[in-house]
C-alpha cells in the first residue's frame, strides 16, 4: 500500500472519530514548494533511519471550521486554540504514520509539532525527498496532508 492511501486512511480516521467530520480525499500529487496563502500548518519531523516532515496545511477559514467542530466551540479567528488543535492535529497523524513507517517504534523520532500562519509562507522541499501529497475536502472547505521523506543509509 502507497503512502497516499496510509495518509487517507489515517486523515479520515481522525477527522471521523475526533473532530466528526468526513474528509473526503482528492487525487495525490506531488506538491511543488509554492506559497501557502492565508493558511495555517501543522509540522511533524521525522527522524532516525527516516527523515522527512508530515504536515497538514488548511486554509484559515479551513482551519476555522475544523476548530470549531473539534473544540465544540465556535472559534473565529487564528488564535491559540486554532494553533493548539492544529498542531494536534500533526501529531495524531505523525503517530498515526510512524506506526506504519516504523512498526517497531525504535527507527524513526517524532519531534513535537510546529505551527506556522500567516498571509504568504512556504515549507521548503527537502531535497531528494519521496513526496506525497493528498488534498482532502470537508463539505465547502479544502486542506490538504504532504508526507516528504528520505531513507537514511
Amino acid at each position: 500500500m502507497g503512502y497516499a492511501q496510509h495518509i487517507v486512511e489515517a486523515t479520515q480516521e481522525i477527522f471521523s472519530s475526533m473532530i466528526m467530520l468526513d474528509a473526503a480525499p482528492g487525487k495525490p500529487y506531488q506538491r511543488e514548494c509554492e506559497l501557502l496563502v492565508n493558511s495555517i500548518s501543522g509540522i511533524i519531523g521525522l527522524a532516525g533511519s527516516t527523515k522527512g516532515l508530515l504536515a497538514i496545511h488548511l486554509p484559515a477559514q479551513t482551519a476555522l471550521t475544523v476548530t470549531t467542530a473539534f473544540l465544540g466551540m465556535d472559534v473565529e479567528e487564528i488564535d491559540e486554540d486554532v494553533r493548539d488543535a492544529v498542531g494536534e492535529l500533526a501529531n495524531m497523524l505523525g503517530g498515526s504514520l510512524k506506526s506504519v513507517l516504523d512498526p517497531s517504534g525504535s527507527d524513526i523520532q517524532l519531534s513535537l509539532p510546529s505551527v506556522i500562519h500567516g498571509e504568504g509562507y512556504s515549507v521548503d522541499c527537502l531535497a531528494n525527498a519521496e513526496t506525497v501529497t493528498v488534498p482532502f475536502s470537508v463539505g465547502s472547505h479544502n486542506f490538504m496532508v504532504e508526507l516528504q521523506m528520505r531513507q537514511e543509509k
